[in-house]
């Protein structure tokens, strides 16, 4: 019996210690890399109903009478301007319900995708943008009429009441 008690214990170990052995050369071993995904991909596309070009948005509300509401965002390290974007510039009735008097800019800087947070720096410079996210609001001649932090208005319906409130005292001036 004791012959028996020692096979096993001796089995057990060895079977162990194959284990450890296992564990230790993976957990020593360099890590796999992330695979690496091209610029485009690594910063969050702009949304749906909005533009990336802030001279084009220009144009385009010149022609149709509008207004430009420019958002200066960090989309992918910033948790205010990840929020915002998630619970109200994405939605649908958010987009339906600006568009009718704004063209919709998003100038994004995300740490995921340097060359176009270069690419928009001059803007930031121009702008004078000192945190995110910053909305801008912009007459059709590119006159600048207000600006504020997105966040202050984190619901959908207060966003749009805000935007409202926004071009009627514009329109008082």
């Amino acid at each position: 019996m004791k012959a028996i008690t020692w096979l096993a214990t001796i089995t057990v170990g060895v079977g162990a210690f194959g284990t450890w052995a296992s564990a230790a050369a993976t957990s020593d071993a360099t890590p796999l890399a992330e695979p690496k995904q091209p610029a485009e991909a690594a910063h969050a596309a702009t949304l749906d109903g909005w533009s990336a070009d802030l001279d084009k948005a220009l144009e385009q509300a010149k022609a149709g009478k509008k207004c430009v509401l420019v958002e200066f965002t960090g989309s992918d390290w910033c948790p205010p301007c990840i929020a915002m974007r998630k619970n109200v510039f994405s939605k649908p009735e958010f987009v339906t319900a600006a568009s009718k008097n704004f063209i919709l800019v998003e100038v994004d800087f995300p740490k995921g995708d340097k060359e176009l947070a270069e690419q928009h720096e001059p803007l930031a410079r121009k702008y004078k943008i000192t945190g995110f996210p910053t909305v801008i609001l912009l007459d059709a001649e590119g006159k600048e009429f207000t600006r504020f932090y997105a966040s202050q208005f984190p619901k959908l319906e207060d966003f749009i009441k805000h935007l409202d409130e926004a071009l009627e005292k514009k329109d008082l001036d």
